[in-house]
């Protein structure tokens, strides 16, 4: 018998990798002869770094970018086991979570930091690069990742603009002659669920900016800080990007990596199980067991259970998901390809007292829901 066990990070209590771990252990106390392949998965959002490092056999880079209020901190970006390809989550510099509630801003908040992590896995010989979208607390179409990577924006009056969204509409030049020459011999995927155009209603100002702490007088500010944007690239680089699905992911650096990277944009699922190879390491099981802290209707909307159920059920593997929780409406799952979705919670608890025992529970999940249907399955 065969399981492959392809879990996401349970937030806040276990990696990929750890849970994938309690998964196994759950199955070996049953039968120790039972075969698992293990593959830690994510969806291009946070995790993902860790996911495809242990996958790889690869390594963390911690160290000191800055943030989107420009304050130096600690970050980390991950080298995959080959060597040369960097995977890049643009949160672990540019991220809402670094910032206080009271301090979001994206007027002034920059991926400058996003652009230095991109800087050092230039320096350290990489060439390949996935970079994860998701999480960010800025809106300046990532120019200033580009400003980190020797882009220059200029004014009308030829001196260079700020950092942030507010700066956008200041625009007049875009100077190239600095940018860093290694990103042409480069190549670059984004990992983005989003598919918001750069501009308008459906934009990346009005539909993520409040939520980033901009007003609606900001959301005004910062959407007409795009559209100027674009037109000023549309005009002296010729590149369109303002309606291209997922420009205004991030921000609008998804619009960015397209501009500055030559970048191609892709559904993070669909990265991370492409990376992982899950399809090949499926040939031949019997089940598949996935699974991450929530599971509801959402899960449907690109995340890591919903990617994995589409190529189990594409070879016809039976799936069973184990979350820390469910909620409203995954009972729509069972159309898309989930056979079993069960909760780890075994008695009454606390969040906090979840998350410490997230281990033991899901190990505990694993080996109950897998000898039943071991039993169901021995009886054919």
């Amino acid at each position: 018998m065969k399981i492959v066990i392809a879990p996401d990070s349970f937030k806040g209590s276990l990696s990929a990798l750890e849970a994938a771990m309690s998964i196994e252990r759950g199955i070996k106390n049953i039968d120790d002869g039972i075969e698992t392949v293990i593959v830690p998965m994510a969806d291009g959002g946070e995790g993902t770094v860790q996911s495809l490092i242990d996958v790889s056999g690869g390594k963390i880079i911690e160290l000191s970018v800055h943030d989107p209020l420009y304050r130096e901190i600690k970050s980390f970006y991950g080298i995959m086991g080959d060597g040369e390809t960097a995977v890049i989550e643009m949160a672990a510099a540019s991220g809402l979570p670094l910032l206080n509630p009271e301090e979001r801003n994206p007027l002034l908040t920059t991926t400058y930091g996003t652009g230095e992590l991109i800087k050092d896995a230039l320096n350290r010989g990489c060439r390949k690069f996935l970079i994860g979208l998701g999480g960010s607390a800025t809106n300046d179409g990532g120019c200033g990742m580009a400003q980190a990577l020797g882009v220059k924006f200029l004014d009308k009056n030829g001196n260079e603009v700020g950092r942030g969204g507010s700066q956008l509409s200041e625009i007049s030049a875009i100077d190239l002659s600095g940018i860093d020459q290694r990103i042409k011999t480069a190549s670059f995927l984004a990992a983005c669920d989003a598919d918001n155009p750069l501009c308008g209603p459906k934009g990346a100002s009005a539909v993520y900016g409040p939520q980033k702490g901009a007003s609606e007088n900001d959301v005004i500010t910062l959407d007409n800080g795009l559209k100027h944007f674009a037109q000023i690239v549309e005009q002296q680089l010729r590149i369109d990007v303002k309606d291209v699905p997922g420009s205004g992911a991030a921000g609008g650096l998804g619009a960015g990596v397209m501009i500055f990277l030559n970048a191609r944009l892709e559904r993070g699922i669909t990265i991370v199980t492409r990376t992982t190879q899950l399809e090949e390491k499926m040939t031949g099981a019997d089940l598949v067991i996935t699974g991450e802290g929530r599971i509801d209707f959402q899960t449907a909307f690109g995340k890591t259970p919903f990617g994995v159920a589409q190529i189990a059920r594409e070879y016809n593997i039976p799936l069973i998901a184990l979350a820390g929780s469910l909620g409203e409406g995954y009972q729509s799952l069972y159309e898309k390809g989930f056979d079993g979705i069960f909760s780890i919670i075994d008695q009454p608890m606390s969040l906090q007292e979840a998350i410490d025992n997230a281990a033991e529970l899901l190990e505990n999940a694993a080996e109950n829901v897998v000898r039943l249907w071991m039993e169901k399955n021995l009886k054919k």
